[in-house]
């Protein structure tokens, strides 16, 4: 339904992750029957969940565990991995700084070129040590090094950037990704994204994408909806997003994953976003709070070192546990941040959805009082969801 702004505009109303509840059907099931295993590009995963292509979340050890453990990291391309030898003192010196010194010094450190070396050397240290080699790049990074990505054996490619489309206008003298032929050509799968819409996830599945992620803003580090104004809540995005897919795959045959990136902390968070359709979710802050995360209790955004316009900031998250403890349990937390796969099963089970495909049809209801109704205490002594 449309709601009249004003005698020139009309909006359709979109809801968050905050508005919504799951509504248990006619059966339970126990837990332990939930499978939630899900594919991305090839890739089979027991758990659902994707930890964002962050330089304060994910670094090659990061990776590695995160695959033990049944889940996935993604690298960033773009970042201090790929810029410095040994990253170790410039995230000390991130992790140091003051508030209002922290974007000039991001620039400044940023401002380091890349490495093609350094990619294929985090790539193959990744590999060795019998971790996925999952790596993101923006559009512009993905056309310099793709054929690096490609010559390291990644084993998939995420293209990332805050907005993403197939129809993108760029100055004559620059040359545009193309991201039907770099999804043909290259010899990995590729995820694409950000996008909000139906329109432009269908779009970008026909170019060939093997994944998309969905979400413009939502992120704990990102500043991009107070800079741009630009972005839809996720429960709308996500269930815009894969309604494209279900279209899609009953038109072509070919399944699309669809991930939903950003703005989840909590596994109840996780466990909305599938029942609104998506495939798994991207999560950075929540794996940022590990011991093993590269930021030293620190997340901060992709765009944040920008030299022209910033669109992240650093946040202090601390330290709460080891990954496995965030991942897998067993929790040390009443807050729903840690044991998010136990609160995923847990979920499915209270709601009798034996699957991710069971779990995306779920009956949803617009609930704003969610997370307040009858939690007066909790939020007056700062406890479990009062936190």
């Amino acid at each position: 339904m449309n709601i009249q702004l004003g005698r020139g505009k009309t909006a359709r109303r979109a809801y968050g992750i905050d508005e919504i509840a799951l509504v248990p059907g006619q059966r339970t099931l126990d837990p332990a029957l939930a499978d939630t295993r899900w594919t991305i590009g090839g890739v089979e995963r027991e758990i659902p969940i994707i930890a964002s292509a962050m330089d304060g979340v994910v670094d090659v050890g990061m990776a590695v565990r995160l695959t033990q453990l049944g889940a996935l990291g993604v690298l960033n391309l773009e970042g201090i991995q790929t810029r410095y030898e040994d990253p170790n003192p410039i995230l000390d010196r991130i992790a140091s700084v003051g508030p209002s010194e922290f974007v000039g010094l991001m620039q400044e450190l940023y401002a380091e070129p890349i490495k093609p070396e350094l990619i294929e050397r985090r790539v193959r240290e990744i590999k060795e040590q019998g971790g996925i080699a999952a790596v993101s790049a923006t559009p512009a990074g993905a056309l310099q090094y793709g054929q690096t990505v490609a010559k390291a054996g990644a084993d998939l490619f995420f293209v990332q950037a805050t907005v993403v489309s197939t129809a993108h206008l760029s100055p004559e003298s620059v040359t545009p990704l193309d991201l039907a032929q770099f999804c043909q050509e290259m010899p990995v799968p590729v995820i694409l994204g950000n996008c909000v819409t139906y329109e432009v996830a269908l779009n970008l599945m026909k170019a060939g994408a093997a994944g998309i992620l969905v979400g413009i803003g939502p992120g704990a580090a990102c500043t991009s909806r107070g800079v741009l104004g630009v972005g839809i809540p996720q429960a709308t995005a996500v269930s815009d997003c894969a309604a494209a897919r279900d279209d899609f795959y009953k038109e072509t045959g070919k399944y699309v994953a669809i991930i939903a990136d950003g703005g989840l902390i909590t596994g109840g968070d996780i466990c909305k976003c599938i029942a609104c359709g998506a495939d798994g979710v991207m999560i950075g802050s929540p794996f940022a709070r590990a011991a093993e995360a590269p930021g030293r209790g620190y997340h901060w955004g992709m765009a944040t070192p920008s030299p022209v316009l910033p669109r992240g900031t650093r946040i202090r998250v601390g330290t709460t546990g080891t990954l496995e403890q965030i991942l897998r349990g067993p929790a040390q937390l009443d807050d729903g941040t840690h044991n998010l796969l136990g609160a995923l099963k847990t979920s499915m089970g209270t709601l009798g959805a034996k699957d991710i495909k069971e779990m995306q049809q779920v009956e949803v209801v617009i609930a704003p009082s969610l997370l307040t109704e009858g939690k007066v205490y909790q939020k007056a002594q700062q406890l479990g969801m009062g936190k």
